[in-house]
Parts: C-alpha cells; sequence; structure tokens
C-alpha cells in the first residue's frame, strides 16, 4: 500500500496532517449555518392577489380566471390550485422537480404582465417562490399597549408596518416579517344618503371631482436671477378634504361637509386576535434558507430591544416573544450532541472491553473525531448545514467509522503474533485487508449515492445525513491506512496483544463448523435463513407513514363556525367564551397550566388557536382537554386541535387531501357530504376540514338591476355598480398621500341594517330625480359560497383529512381509497374525478423513490462486489445476507413501537425506511470480510474447510468488535428520551435490529454457503493427478 509506506516513512507528516484536519475540521464546524432541519425546497410559485371588499364569485371572475388564463401553458406546470376567499385570490403553481425555478419566476411574471386588466382598487399580484413562508418561521412576537396607554392597540397596524416591520426585514438572514390583528387606516368619507339625495347629489361623480384635484407641476421659470418651480396646490388635504364644493345651487356652494364627514380611521374589522386573553397584535420573523438561525433571532432580538428602549417607549407600547423556534432547535441538537458523545463513550468502551489495551483502544478511537471533522469540513464545502438529520448522521457513522480502524488493528496484531515487528507488521497488516476495507467502503458510499442524487423532498432531507456517512466512512478508510498503521508501529510496543477472548473465538468457530458440517445442515440453514426471514418480514412489516410530528410544545387548532359569522359576533359569542374558559389554565387553577396562548379569528381562515403549555410533556393532554371541553358546545360549530408538526405545509403534515372535481360545483356538494360522514364513520377520530363549506350557506343580499328602469333614469350598470359599493364597504375614490405613507381613500354611507332599509335608501340619479334603491334594483336574500377552490382550472371541493396519530397514513390512505372513494364516486357526476394531494401525494411519491433507492443501492452492492471478488457468484453470497438484516429491523421497529405505545407508537415514517438503506451498508461488511478471506486463504493453498474456518476464527473478533461498538454507539439515539429523539429513533432502532440480528445468522449462513460442494472439492483433490489425466 503506497499510502501506508509513505505514513510509515514519515510519522511527523501524519501528525501535521492530523493537526490541520483538527484546524479546519473545527473552522468549518463554527462557520457551519445552525437549523432544525435541512432546507428543502419544493418547486413552487405562489401569486397572491388582494381586492378588497369583494365576494369568491368576483374574485374568480375578475382575478382567478384571467390570471390562469395565461399561466395555464408555463413549461414545467404540473398543477394549478387557486382558491378565491374574501378579498383575495390565490394560486398556487407546483412544477415538474428539476424544473429551473428562475427560469419559472421570470416566466410567470412576464404571463402576469399580459394579464389585460384588474379592478381598480386591486392590488397588484405578490408573487412567492417555495412553500408557505408559515412554514418556515422562526418566532412569532407580541405587541402590547402600556399601562396608561388609551389607544386600541389594533390601531397601530400602521405602526406595525412602518417601524417594526421595516426594521426587523433589515436584519441580516431575515426573509420576511408579517403581521395580523390590527386595522390599517384609511381616509373615509362616510355620507348621509337622505341628506345627499335631497340636495340631488349624484354618488357617481364624486369619484371624478376628487380624482381631478391633484399637485400639478408647471416647471421652472426665471424670475430675478433664480428659478422657481411652479406648483399648483390642487390635491385636498384630510383635514379641508371636506371643503370639496359639490354643487352650486342657488348662488351658495354645496360642500362635501354638507352631506359627509371627512375622517382617517381604522379599516372595518376583517380579523380580531387575542394573546392570553388581551387584545393583541402578532408579527412573525421568517428566515432565508440556508442561514444561521441562532445568528438570525440574535438578530432579531437585538433590533427589538432596540426598538424597546427608543421608537416603542414613546409609542407606549412593548414587545413579548410568544415562540422562538430556537429554544425547541437547542433542545433537539443538544440531545443529538449528548447522545452522540454518549454513543462514542460506550463504543470506546466496548472497544477496551475487547482489546484490553489503553494504547490499542485509544489508537481505535482517534478515527471519531478525525472522521467527524473531515465531515464538518465536506458539509461546509458541499454548503450543508448542521441540523438534526446531519448530526444523526454523525451519530449513525460513529460505529462505521470504527469498523475499518478495527479491521486493521486487529490484523496488524495477528502479524505480531506471526513474528513480524513495527513497521513490517503494520505495512502487511494493512495490505492484507485493503481489498476488504476498500470493498465495504465503496459499497457504503455507493449505497447512498442514489440518495444524495434523489431530487424530490425525500431526497433533500436525507442528503445531509447520506453526505455526513459517506464523508465519514472514507475519511475512516484514509485514517486506517494512514493515522492508525503509523500509530500502531510508533506507540505499540511488544510482539502482540494478549487476546483475553481467545477461548471464546476457538470455542464459537467449533460450533459453528459442528453446525454446517454436513450438506443436509447446510441446505437446511440456508433454506431456513433466506426464506424465513422473507416471510416474517412480510408479516410484520408496519405500514408507512410520512413525516414524524415530532414534539414540539405547541399546539394548534381551527374552529369552523356557521357560514356568515361576522367579527362582532365571533368575538362574542366564541373568543369572549374561550378565553374564560382558559383563564384558570393560563393562572394555573387548573392543570396542565398554559405559558400563554393566542386566539384570533378572520374572516378568510376561521377562528384559529394555539399556544404553549408550562410543561412541554402536557401538550398532548391539553390537546385533549381542548377537543373535549374548550372547543365544544357552541352551535353549528365544530373544530379540533393537534401538536403543531415540525415539518408543516400541506405536504410535511398528517393531511390527506381528497379533491372532488366537476363542471358544475353544486353537483359535488352531495358526493362531499357522502364522503365527510363515511370518512366519520370508517376512520373514527379523524379530522376533517371540508373546504369550501358543504352547502352554499354563506348568506348574501343580491341585488339583481332592473335595466329598464335604470336607463330611464340616466345610469348605466357600471354607474349603479359604483353606487351599491358606497352603499355597503364603500367605492375606492382614489389614494391620498400625506408624505410618508399612502391611504386608500373610500366613500361609504352610513351604516344600514337589513335588506329592507337597503333597499329604501334613496339615491340621486343623472336626470336630477330622486329614487328608492330597491326601484332600480331587486333585493333578496340568497346563499353563496364562502370561497371558491379551483384544480386545473375546474370548481374543486376538498376533504382535508387528519388521521388519528395513531393511525399510519398508508393505512389511512387504503381507508379512504378502498372504502370511501367507492361511496363517493357513487354521487360524483358523470365527469367528476377523485384525486389524492397532500401527504398522500409525498408519501405515494417517497414510497416509489425509496423503493426505487434501495433496490436500486443492493444492485449497485452486487456489482461493484463482483467486481471487486472478481466472482458474480461470490457477491451472491454476500446479498443473501441482506434478508436477514432487514427482518432483524422490522423485529426491533415492532417492539420499539409496543414500548413506546402510550407515546404515540413508532411508525415506520421515511426517517425510518432510512435507517433500511444505512443497513445495507452496515451488514454487508461482516459478509465481504468473511467472503474475502475465504477465497484469500483457498488461494494460499488450504482446502475448502480449513479455508472457512480460518475465515471465520480471524474474522470472528472484528466482526463482533465492530458490531458491537456500532450497537452501542446507536443505542442512545435508539433508548434516550427527549427533544427531537422522535425523528431518529426508528431509524436507531432498525439499525441495532438490522446488525445484531444479521451479525448472529451471517455467521452461520455464509460458512453454510461457503461450504457447499466441500466434499466434492475434497474428492478430486485425493484423487491423483495422473488418474485425473
Amino acid at each position: 500500500m503506497t499510502l501506508t509506506k509513505l505514513s510509515l516513512s514519515n510519522p511527523v507528516a501524519v501528525v501535521v496532517a492530523c493537526i490541520l484536519l483538527a484546524i479546519f475540521g473545527i473552522i468549518s464546524l463554527t462557520r457551519l449555518p445552525i437549523q432544525m432541519t435541512p432546507d428543502i425546497s419544493r418547486p413552487e410559485i405562489s401569486v397572491g392577489t388582494t381586492w378588497r371588499a369583494s365576494a369568491p364569485n368576483e374574485i374568480e371572475s375578475e382575478i382567478i380566471e384571467p390570471q390562469e388564463d395565461v399561466l395555464r401553458a408555463i413549461p414545467g406546470l404540473l398543477r394549478m390550485q387557486s382558491t378565491a376567499s374574501f378579498g383575495r385570490a390565490g394560486i398556487n403553481l407546483q412544477f415538474a422537480i428539476g424544473t429551473d425555478m428562475n427560469r419559472a419566476l421570470i416566466e410567470v411574471m412576464n404571463r402576469l404582465n399580459q394579464v389585460p386588466r384588474y379592478p381598480i382598487d386591486a392590488n397588484e399580484p405578490m408573487i412567492t417562490v417555495g412553500a408557505n413562508d408559515f412554514d418556515r418561521i422562526i418566532s412569532w412576537f407580541v405587541l402590547t399597549a402600556k399601562p396608561g396607554n388609551p389607544r386600541p392597540i389594533e390601531a397601530y397596524q400602521d405602526f406595525v408596518d412602518d417601524v417594526i416591520i421595516q426594521r426587523l426585514e433589515r436584519v441580516p438572514g431575515v426573509s420576511t416579517v408579517g403581521a395580523f390583528g390590527g386595522r390599517p387606516h384609511e381616509v373615509r368619507i362616510t355620507f348621509d344618503p337622505f341628506k345627499a339625495a335631497n340636495i340631488g347629489n349624484d354618488l357617481t361623480r364624486i369619484p371624478s371631482r376628487l380624482g381631478a384635484n391633484a399637485d400639478v407641476s408647471a416647471g421652472l421659470n426665471e424670475v430675478g436671477r433664480r428659478d422657481y418651480t411652479i406648483r399648483f396646490s390642487g390635491k385636498y388635504d384630510v383635514e379641508n378634504l371636506d371643503q370639496l364644493v359639490l354643487e352650486w345651487r342657488e348662488g351658495k356652494p354645496v360642500f362635501l361637509r354638507d352631506v359627509a364627514r371627512v375622517e382617517m380611521a381604522m379599516r372595518d374589522v376583517t380579523g380580531i386576535l387575542h394573546q392570553s386573553g388581551h387584545p393583541s397584535i402578532a408579527f412573525y420573523v421568517v428566515p432565508e434558507s440556508g442561514v444561521n438561525v441562532y445568528e438570525v433571532m440574535d438578530g432579531v432580538k437585538a433590533a427589538i430591544e432596540d426598538m424597546r428602549a427608543n421608537e416603542l417607549a414613546r409609542a407606549g407600547l412593548d414587545v413579548i416573544q410568544n415562540s422562538d423556534d430556537t429554544q425547541y432547535i437547542s433542545e433537539s441538537i443538544g440531545m443529538v450532541r449528548n447522545n452522540l458523545l454518549l454513543g462514542v463513550s460506550l463504543a470506546v468502551i466496548v472497544l477496551w472491553w475487547f482489546l484490553r489495551k489503553f494504547r490499542a483502544t485509544l489508537i481505535v478511537a482517534l478515527s471519531i473525531p478525525l472522521c467527524g471533522l473531515i465531515a464538518f469540513m465536506v458539509l461546509g464545502a458541499t454548503g450543508r448545514s448542521l441540523n438534526i438529520i446531519s448530526l444523526a448522521g454523525l451519530a449513525f457513522a460513529t460505529g462505521m467509522v470504527l469498523d475499518a480502524a478495527i479491521v486493521v488493528l486487529e490484523n496488524i496484531f495477528r502479524q505480531r503474533e506471526a513474528g513480524l515487528e513495527g513497521d513490517a507488521a503494520s505495512l502487511r497488516g494493512v495490505t492484507q485487508v485493503w481489498g476488504a476495507l476498500l470493498a465495504s467502503t465503496a459499497t457504503t458510499v455507493a449505497i447512498f449515492m442514489p440518495v444524495i442524487f434523489l431530487e424530490n423532498e425525500a431526497g433533500q432531507l436525507f442528503s445531509d445525513l447520506a453526505v455526513t456517512i459517506s464523508a465519514g466512512v472514507v475519511a475512516s478508510l484514509l485514517v486506517a491506512v494512514t493515522v492508525l498503521p503509523t500509530a500502531a508501529a510508533d506507540m505499540i510496543k511488544g510482539q502482540a496483544i494478549d487476546d483475553h477472548h481467545r477461548h471464546w473465538w476457538r470455542w464459537v468457530t467449533d460450533h459453528i463448523m459442528s453446525w454446517t458440517d454436513t450438506p443436509r445442515k447446510r441446505w437446511t440453514w440456508v433454506a431456513t435463513l433466506t426464506t424465513v426471514p422473507l416471510a416474517v418480514a412480510l408479516m410484520l412489516l408496519p405500514p408507512a407513514d410520512y413525516l414524524p410530528e415530532g414534539k414540539k410544545n405547541m399546539f394548534f387548532g381551527m374552529m369552523f363556525t356557521a357560514p356568515g359569522m361576522g367579527m362582532e359576533t365571533a368575538a362574542e359569542e366564541l373568543v369572549s367564551v374561550i378565553n374564560g374558559r382558559l383563564e384558570p389554565y393560563l393562572s394555573g387553577e387548573k392543570q396542565p397550566k398554559i405559558r400563554n396562548y393566542f386566539l384570533g379569528s378572520a374572516k378568510s381562515w376561521g377562528t384559529f388557536i394555539g399556544g404553549r403549555a408550562e410543561d412541554p410533556d402536557d401538550v398532548d393532554e391539553l390537546v385533549r382537554i381542548f377537543n373535549t371541553q374548550i372547543m365544544t358546545g357552541f352551535p353549528d360549530t365544530f373544530g379540533f386541535t393537534g401538536r403543531d408538526p415540525i415539518f408543516g405545509g400541506s405536504r410535511g403534515g398528517r393531511v390527506i387531501e381528497v379533491d372532488l372535481s366537476a363542471d358544475s360545483f353544486e353537483s359535488l356538494l352531495a358526493a362531499g357530504r357522502a364522503g365527510f360522514y363515511t370518512i366519520l364513520q370508517e376512520m373514527p377520530g379523524a379530522n376533517i376540514r371540508p373546504s369550501p363549506g358543504l352547502e352554499l350557506a354563506e348568506p348574501e343580499i343580491r341585488l339583481v338591476p332592473n335595466d329598464r328602469k335604470i336607463a330611464e333614469v340616466g345610469w348605466t350598470r357600471s354607474l349603479l355598480a359604483t353606487a351599491v359599493r358606497a352603499l355597503g364597504d364603500g367605492a375606492f375614490l382614489g389614494e391620498y398621500f400625506d408624505g410618508s405613507r399612502r391611504y386608500n381613500v373610500i366613500l361609504r354611507a352610513e351604516d344600514w341594517s337589513s335588506p329592507e332599509e337597503l333597499g329604501a335608501l334613496p339615491v340621486a340619479t343623472a336626470t336630477g330625480g330622486v329614487h328608492a334603491l330597491g326601484e332600480l334594483v331587486s333585493v333578496t336574500r340568497v346563499a353563496g359560497p364562502s370561497s371558491i377552490r379551483r384544480v386545473d382550472r375546474r370548481r374543486t371541493l376538498t376533504l382535508s383529512v387528519t388521521p388519528p396519530s395513531d393511525l399510519p397514513m398508508e393505512e389511512a390512505l387504503s381507508i379512504i381509497q378502498d372504502r370511501v372513494a367507492p361511496v363517493i364516486l357513487e354521487s360524483m357526476p358523470e365527469d367528476g374525478t377523485i384525486k389524492y394531494r397532500g401527504t398522500a401525494e409525498a408519501l405515494e411519491e417517497a414510497l416509489a423513490s425509496m423503493s426505487g433507492s434501495f433496490l436500486l443501492a443492493i444492485v449497485i452492492l452486487y456489482l461493484l462486489i463482483s467486481a471487486l471478488f472478481h466472482s458474480f457468484r461470490d457477491s451472491l453470497l454476500v446479498i443473501l445476507t441482506i434478508p436477514m438484516a432487514t427482518v432483524g429491523g422490522i423485529v426491533s421497529l415492532r417492539l420499539m413501537d409496543l414500548a413506546a405505545s402510550s407515546s404515540g407508537g413508532q411508525p415506520m415514517d421515511l426517517l425510518t425506511m432510512i435507517g433500511f438503506v444505512i443497513l445495507l451498508g452496515l451488514v454487508v461488511n461482516n459478509a465481504i470480510l468473511l467472503v474475502y478471506r475465504a477465497r484469500d486463504a483457498e488461494r494460499e493453498g488450504m482446502g475448502r474447510r480449513e479455508a472457512v474456518e480460518s475465515a471465520v476464527r480471524l474474522r470472528l473478533r472484528p466482526i463482533l468488535m465492530s458490531t458491537t461498538t456500532s450497537i452501542f454507539g446507536m443505542l442512545p439515539l435508539m433508548l434516550m428520551p427527549g427533544a427531537g429523539t422522535e425523528l431518529y429513533r426508528g431509524m436507531a432502532s432498525v439499525i441495532v435490529g438490522g446488525m445484531l440480528v444479521s451479525a448472529l445468522f451471517t455467521l452461520v449462513l455464509l460458512p453454510s454457503l461457503l461450504r457447499m460442494n466441500e466434499e466434492q472439492n475434497v474428492a478430486e483433490s485425493t484423487i491423483p493427478e495422473a488418474a485425473r489425466t
């Protein structure tokens, strides 16, 4: 080995290389961004457009349909989902994996510019790349008024926009800051319809009169020796806007103040928010991708403290931090770090038990920090972050990096026993096992290649783990052939190490050879150990889940009220009642105690609630109390609460979205109701959210125009529409700029309380007459949709199903497809379709990619081992050990599920599935060592039996050493409870169980396979050469 020779010839260079690795590894570690989980970039683009005071039907026809028309043919577009709710349009564009999102973004922007027109008071579309910002929030803050501040807290929305949000978005690493709970201001012109009609004021003329008043520049003119700017101050200030002359009657002006009042007022209530029982404004912080969340949070907190001492103090306000995800991140990363250190300690103790020499143990253990530092350097060079997944990969790699060192050191000791000393023993010890080490390292790295190059969400999530383990294993090979032999030659003196367990190895070897001594025994073992594991695995294989929920100290719930519930009613009948029910839990009078909570309601979202427990272990109990006590007992209202998942979003939570689509939405309502009640029956405990509702029950006052009468009074439908908007939430007249910000100017009538009163309101028309509104339109009460949902330009009704926490997603999806879908199809129209999205879609994609990766990894293993062994047959012997490892992992997972049943069990989620891929790289290493040594002995002239016996006897100790150190290194990840452990507990269970079962039975299966046709070979070897010829 050239590397080993160079290392042995210059030990100082090896020491210098180790020191440099330590320096650069520590530097890389300090520069790695710290996050909870890897960044998962989903190929999505969202377009949001707001249009004040507009119903879903108008949002759909005036905004969504024109936008969909230009966006439908974008290259790479897989799905277009649209939602029209009150005052807002949203379009979500989902692209194929691998789509160039920069190009897609430019394409979306260019196509949106082709939309012919938008309503005059609609805002420009806002485009967002990636998943919803709410999935990446790291902290919520609450703005409250100090004692003695009489101003309502909701009046500070403009202050939040201008001061707080602007300041926080300047913090390095902050992507977005948003706020909820406040009410921006507007210039409101509130007129009395009766006064306006009495003087014959035509409401439709006010916009043109007001819009014509603007400041105008007339250029420059030289006066004397200086140029003067000429400006016409034609714009009204808010203070003197009421002096606008509307009419000139009988030689006297009719001012705006004669029929209306002008004021700077807060907009109508569209949402309310309470923090721990008190009105408040909440704002959140979203970091950029790939940043260190600790540094971002420190910058945000510093900015908050600076504002608290200056702007907030002058405004009589204070800020409270309601949630901080970095606390859970710290707890989770601290937990995996402690488990990593504990696992390393256990592995070193086990290593010492085998070697019983301090220096020898120290030399092998030296590979752990060196490989870890190299892994940090690779993570930094590839742009990765330090998160739970990458740290778990480092913990799993702990036992793997010891394998090469154990094999090399053990073989060096064999050479010492044979009489070689120093450099000669080290060089020969490395040379003999180099082929096996190269094979095991190559196969381990090759197994992770398919995972690293997966581009879907599963691949992005696991690539950090794959990179970490691959880097650690490659580094362990380099350390084993350079650092370790050099250290062994210089630090370990004497001929050999006394093996205190030699009699054990002899006893085990003798029994293995006895158990496989006859063809019948060998065939029995082969048949049993290859078929029984497959049968057991198929019987015990648990249904698949998607991603673990996690154990964050945060719960969140939604309540769905009767359609049309107003904000004042929601505040009185919901918010105030729930505040009263929660007050004892907030004060500690009742247990479990709540640390804080938020409660709000919005026209577009419904009523929502969330909070944190004083003791994180009480979250599940609080969820039960909320679902059975706090959120029950309200008429025509249902709701549910659950723990806030770590992986959010439509594809990250445990939500199956059942899309029912047809050309006629009304025809879907019966099918939706049938599906809703069938799911409740077939899946007890599931939470179901229909979107939109299962009936058209949103109350509407519909004004149907009388064209003949409208023409008779000199108006058109468009002019009457302006008057109607003024009699409703207000007609948009334009914008007012006060030098610092812009405000909408709104013309609206005095409040009215019934449709009959609306129909009786007088309006002055263009012909000078006065007519009741009811003469120009017919006023009726009808029902309409609360929102409109479209998927690929078709009206869609979605049933969002959250299965019970103890029901795996694969089983829940099977129930819906097999038992619910047939019932829905019976009520569907002929053109109706059913599709499954959300977690269901993501799970199917992930299972397909993981299955493909697993099979591809096996194929790569087989081909690589065949090339290294120069034999397709010998590589097949190694592959046959995989079923035993798989069944061991499944049995261990089932046992862990039983042990953790009180805390929700242990599902077979994606993180657990990756454990089976890791297991492949671990279990084949033992098989490679045995097969390689046996064939090597045969090439040296030994018979088949002697070669197999030699392989078992010489490789038994390193196999058991590497297996036990790997198992003990991963036991803390499997058994220790704490924050974040639920993410990798299943993965550790699979690896520990698989390695344990595989190590035990591989020592029986492989000798049985290797000794096949042993008697024939013996007979052939005893025939004289002359007789054979």
